[in-house]
């Protein structure tokens, strides 16, 4: 097994061109899979997890800055930038959810001791992804039929439908970065990880605010610019994942890699785990789409107050998810070695790294709420954001109930995946969600309360997704389900 892994080293190491940054991308090794009374303490889970919510918090701030450019341009823009991204983002999301479970696949055969099946389970990732693109672009026609019958103003659905028919073209960087990074966050080397994202994020800024705005001698593109300035910016994130992936050096130490092919094993488990996790993450993403478009009827101060509500709830979720990522690797490793008690010490640490980051929004939420608002005014606010103002601090501050629970579920969340309990993840996220809506729009549609009212009851809601998933992680059943079987050393 030692030599396994020492091999899968070689592999992702570079040791000719910029060695430095080689170095700082890789590090040494995060863990030995091996029965250890330190595994899975705080600062193992923290050199997986820091990473990955610094990358996540890159690809926030590419996202949110994107916005927050649009936004000079005046609400209407701002809103189809933000739900034409989220309805792309939504019909991408099952191929998300169904890649991204090669993390755990990856976690698994490192744990196992099985280093070439790390890449073959990334390429079988990979092999999805670039089949995924010609139907997410079938899907096109969906969106543009779908947006005129949402009652939305006219200026935003013109934009809207430009800005999504783009993002869904450009569609086929996202996913392959989605594989790429799966396995460096299942082996443990997230430095890379972070570095592609970074570099996507610190291109993006400059990229949009020229395209959108017409700087250096670029005509003035709006939202279609946006939509360029961002493509472009995720395929520089990607072109860092693809180089430290295929490395000529990295090769040569590797030994012999793999060739490029479906290995049937590893595709039919990745398919049979991963779509659960799709399925999931699609009809939760359909479901958050739902719940933008409620608020949206409501008119357009509403509309306003959520979409600048939804951008600081995404910066407060998405650096969690790197947790979740981190929990997932770890699990996924020390499940694979029977080190049951590393899982534990994993799921306990990780709660404490969520919890961290969770107080210090809770107290941005609390004590800052006009000042983030403000973020997203106009140099002359217009009077829709004028009224959506004190609507939107007041559903800030209720926002900060619920932060702190949101470590929980996507720690507990995981933990599951990490095992590869991905069928119970599926129902029980999805039914919450889909309740959620329901609760919603009862008290909006039906009942006509007010916008704060119907967002009061969702932050309600959502205090059973965490006590859903840490019953189940407390019953022990995930321990019954097969992960990869430890190699021989």
């Amino acid at each position: 097994m030692q030599s396994s892994q020492r091999r899968l080293s070689g592999f992702v190491t570079l040791q000719s061109g910029p060695t430095q940054l080689a170095r700082f991308c890789y590090g040494q090794p995060t863990m030995q899979a091996k029965r250890s009374t330190k595994g899975g303490n705080a600062r193992e889970v923290i050199a997986v997890a820091l990473p990955m919510v610094v990358s996540l918090c890159c690809d926030t701030v590419l996202v949110f800055t994107g916005r927050w450019v649009v936004a000079r341009l005046g609400g209407s823009s701002m809103n189809a930038v933000f739900a034409g991204g989220l309805t792309a983002f939504a019909m991408q999301t099952f191929f998300v959810g169904l890649i991204g479970y090669s993390t755990a696949l990856v976690g698994q055969q490192f744990g196992a001791g099985r280093s070439e099946r790390c890449v073959m389970a990334t390429y079988q990732a990979l092999i999805v992804a670039l089949l995924a693109w010609p139907l997410l672009l079938l899907l096109i026609p969906v969106g543009n039929a779908v947006f005129p019958r949402l009652g939305l103003p006219p200026s935003q659905m013109v934009e809207q439908i430009r800005y999504f028919d783009l993002l869904m073209m450009g569609s086929v960087s996202g996913l392959l970065r989605g594989a790429f990074s799966g396995f460096f966050s299942g082996i443990g080397r997230t430095r890379v990880v972070m570095l592609a994202s970074f570099v996507a994020m610190t291109s993006n800024l400059p990229l949009v605010w020229c395209f959108v705005l017409g700087r250096f001698g670029l005509p003035a593109m709006g939202v279609t610019g946006a939509a360029i300035g961002s493509m472009l910016a995720s395929a520089l994130g990607l072109s860092v994942l693809v180089v430290a992936f295929f490395s000529h050096q990295g090769a040569k130490r590797f030994g012999s890699i793999p060739r490029f092919r479906v290995e049937r094993s590893l595709m039919a488990e990745l398919l049979a785990k991963g779509t659960p996790s799709g399925a999931e993450f699609f009809l939760n993403m359909l479901a958050f789409q739902a719940i933008v478009f409620l608020f949206q009827r409501q008119g357009e101060v509403s509309a306003t107050a959520a979409s600048i509500m939804f951008n600081w709830d995404m910066v407060s979720f998405v650096p969690l998810v790197g947790v979740e990522v981190g929990v997932t690797s770890l699990v996924g490793r020390y499940a694979a070695a029977r080190n049951f008690a590393a899982v534990r010490r994993t799921l306990r640490s990780g709660l404490k790294l969520g919890w961290l980051f969770s107080s210090l929004v809770l107290v941005a939420f609390v004590a800052f709420p006009g000042a983030l608002v403000d973020v997203f005014a106009a140099s002359s606010p217009s009077d829709t954001f004028v009224q959506a103002r004190s609507l939107t601090i007041n559903m800030i501050r209720i926002a900060a109930v619920y932060v702190t629970m949101e470590a929980v579920l996507l720690v507990f969340t995981g933990a599951l995946r990490g095992v590869g309990d991905t069928l119970f993840a599926m129902l029980a996220s999805t039914g919450l969600h889909w309740l959620t809506v329901l609760g919603l729009w009862w008290t909006l549609e039906v009942l006509g309360l007010s916008t704060l009212t119907g967002w009061t009851v969702l932050v309600a809601v959502f205090f059973f997704f965490p006590l859903a998933f840490g019953v189940r992680w407390s019953t022990g059943r995930w321990r019954r389900v097969k992960v990869a079987e430890k190699a021989v050393s």
